[in-house]
């Protein structure tokens, strides 16, 4: 039996994000060259060290690697990969859909199970634009307590079966962490069921609706920590978003960025 969540139930799972995004902003307890260790929980978190530079993440490149995990791609390239989180609908995703097919930019779109439900018809637009549809599991949980595979393997996989009952396509194989909490048995369970953890390098705090960030402020954060590489994470909830992400991608692109597929990495 499914538990379908409604918007304002989603709303405020994601509004719980605010854990991480201490981290986040602060870099608190981030170390260089960190590594996940043991099970515990993790939440994502990064540490920006200079202007236009990949930042350091609590855990590193080389560590995420064993797990099939990534939070940036090739750093030595001018290219950006873009990504969006929805927990719903809530009036902007055609308006940035819009934006990415005028930059010809292919975007992946971490969705949960109330998305694809309430929204169907924009995530079949998603794959026919050439957009990648990651997991983002059903119910958008804090897996990092979830520690039996088979619970962990039912959230992503009755999102597996809405997304090909809703698009008759099978799911890519890209996972990304409500909330950005993990383990090192969730990573585990990830890289076992075939999929790539996809965390971020470059992020700011914009899934408030009642406290959206100005324009000013979105690009203060978004344009100085850009860097070769960026797995970029903005949520498609956002109205700052939808109206910044026309000029945004410009700007991006007079910088001599490019923008890449997931599929890529």
């Amino acid at each position: 039996m499914y538990v379908i969540f409604g918007k304002k139930t989603i709303a405020a799972l994601l509004s719980a994000a605010v854990l991480m995004t201490a981290v986040l902003i602060s870099g608190a307890g981030i170390r260089d060259n960190a590594s996940v260790s043991t099970s515990a929980e993790v939440n994502w978190g990064l540490s920006y060290q200079n202007e236009g530079s990949p930042p350091t993440g609590n855990a590193s490149a080389q560590e995420l690697k064993k797990y099939n995990a990534v939070f940036t791609g090739d750093t030595s390239q001018k290219k950006i990969y873009l990504t969006f989180d929805a927990g719903y609908e809530n009036g902007f995703t055609a308006g940035i859909l819009d934006v990415l097919k005028k930059h010809k930019a292919p975007a992946a779109f971490f969705l949960v199970g109330n998305f694809i439900e309430t929204s169907p018809e924009l995530v079949r637009r998603m794959v026919s634009e050439g957009h990648i549809v990651g997991n983002h599991t059903y119910t958008h949980p804090d897996m990092s307590q979830i520690s039996d595979e088979k619970s962990f393997s039912d959230e992503l996989g009755k999102l597996e079966t809405l997304f090909r009952e809703t698009t008759g396509q099978k799911m890519k194989r890209f996972y990304r962490p409500p909330q950005g909490k993990f383990s090192t048995d969730n990573l585990a369970m990830a890289k076992k069921l075939g999929y790539k953890t996809v965390f971020w390098s470059l992020a700011y705090v914009d899934w408030y609706n009642d406290d959206q960030p100005t324009k000013q402020e979105a690009f203060d954060k978004l344009l100085p920590r850009i860097h070769n590489g960026a797995i970029v994470l903005l949520h498609s909830t956002s109205e700052t978003n939808r109206n910044i992400l026309d000029e945004l991608l410009t700007k991006w692109e007079q910088q001599g960025f490019t923008f890449g597929s997931l599929d890529e990495l």
